[in-house]
């Protein structure tokens, strides 16, 4: 392998990758999303009660988070391929054993744990490929790939709920899961790449003397991702830690809006069918969100970090405002901010990401990233609901969201500080060396 084709290629077969992570979008998250249009069906099937069947999507969102480090972890060890096609194979699985619908706890099993196991199988090298290969362009890049899942969770509602009336609820289980085979093939586009950072792991491993190109190159091809290792020290970094923390406490707050805004808009009298556009209005500006922001992020105008944080700031304020709303034009328009904002916070943080941990330990980083951050989303709902009961009003749940995501900016600020700092010591300990000791010799003659 040469060493110009080592590095990430920005373009070329890259956007191919991206169209199919695209693809694995739609057919994950956005799934994942539109799911809600079964629960009634089970439940009146099995005759459960709600929080016996909401343990479905519990436990799919679970194991979604739960799976990313090992879905890393076999990113690390084989490709990103094998993984994403094994995910599809998964969800495909969890659909198809889903249509027996024997019991409860089968449901659990199936269309819960493989379905989430699936997901995660998939999202999460899709994901991490497509940062692999892009470096300037990977803002943009990553934008477009996650806009999937709000470009196929605006078609899925009417869609799914077709195949409902048409076939039953278990009849379009097993229609979603074939849909879903075509993780296979959007896998098998994900051809793995041998990007810089992997060579720079698998090279200080190996001692080749000078002016041996030949031999070089040769274990250079024979260099696979098997030579590094999922890096659980990540945890230990003062940097990534900072970031983690901003995770958490974001993913206490995305999930609260969507579980509130619903029931907010009928608390104000609001007709269902005027209800639903409000969902669909989120959808398409969170799709613009993210293309934007990611065409803006790809400009290089902005520090990614100082991007995310703006966004962030301005997700907090709409939220804060959206509990002024007091018909369904203002609910609207406030909605329609909060959406679009929060598509560039999530067309950027991935990135962020990369730029706090580096390429290296990037799939390590992300799989631990998804794990930590979980307990946000665990924790987030819940909370927001006692504080709905408590206040005796869904707009306490919006201003819960909103101040979460104050703090969360808080950590980002200091993260940022933090990186600074270190660029600038850096900086102060290579000026000396090269102005005191130009070359080689001296440094030995200093060592003796």
């Amino acid at each position: 392998m040469q060493a110009k084709d080592s590095n990430p290629p920005d373009g070329g077969y890259g956007w191919v990758v991206v169209v199919a992570a695209f693809m694995v979008m739609g057919l994950t998250a956005a799934v994942l999303k539109t799911f809600g249009l079964f629960f009634v069906e089970i439940q009146q099937h099995f005759d459960e009660l709600a929080s016996t069947t909401s343990w479905i999507t519990s436990v799919t969102i679970a194991i979604f988070h739960l799976g990313a480090p090992v879905a890393s972890s076999l990113c690390v060890r084989y490709t990103h391929r094998a993984v994403v096609i094994t995910g599809g194979l998964l969800a495909f699985s969890g659909m198809a054993l889903g249509f027996l619908g024997l019991n409860m706890v089968w449901m659990y099993a199936t269309t819960g744990f493989l379905q989430g196991l699936g997901i995660s199988f998939s999202w999460t090298p899709a994901i991490s490929i497509v940062s692999h290969y892009f470096s300037k362009k990977r803002a943009l890049a990553n934008a477009i790939a996650s806009a999937g899942e709000c470009a196929f969770a605006f078609t899925f509602g009417p869609f799914f709920q077709w195949l409902i009336s048409q076939y039953g609820w278990k009849g379009a289980l097993l229609i979603i899961g074939g849909i879903q085979l075509n993780i296979c093939v959007c896998g098998i586009l994900m051809r793995p790449l041998a990007s810089s950072c992997l060579l720079e792991a698998s090279c200080s491993e190996i001692e080749t003397p000078p002016g041996n190109d030949a031999s070089r190159t040769d274990k250079e091809d024979k260099s696979p991702v098997t030579h590094k290792t999922f890096n659980w020290m990540l945890v230990r970094q003062p940097q990534f830690v900072l970031y983690a923390i901003f995770g958490i406490l974001a993913a206490m707050s995305f999930f609260v809006p969507p579980l509130f805004l619903v029931p907010l808009s009928y608390s104000l009298g609001i007709d269902e069918s005027w209800t639903a556009s409000l969902l669909s209005i989120l959808a398409v500006v969170d799709f613009a969100g993210r293309l934007l922001c990611g065409w803006y992020a790809n400009l290089h105008v902005t520090k990614t970090v100082h991007l995310l944080t703006m966004t962030i700031t301005l997700i907090s304020t709409s939220l804060m405002l959206l509990p002024l709303a007091n018909n369904y034009l203002s609910l609207a328009i406030f909605t329609g901010f909060y959406g679009f904002f929060f598509g560039t916070t999530v067309a950027v943080h991935i990135t962020v990401l990369a730029d706090v941990v580096g390429m290296p330990d990037f799939d390590s980083a992300l799989g631990l990233f998804m794990l930590i951050r979980s307990t946000g989303g665990f924790v987030g709902p819940p909370l927001a609901g006692l504080i709905v009961d408590m206040a005796g009003d869904y707009r306490a749940g919006f201003y819960m969201a909103g101040a979460t995501l104050v703090l969360s900016a808080g950590f980002l600020v200091a993260l940022d500080q933090l990186q600074q700092r270190k660029e600038r010591g850096s900086q102060t300990n290579t000026k000396p060396e090269k102005s005191t000791l130009p070359y080689p010799s001296l440094h030995l003659l200093k060592l003796q």
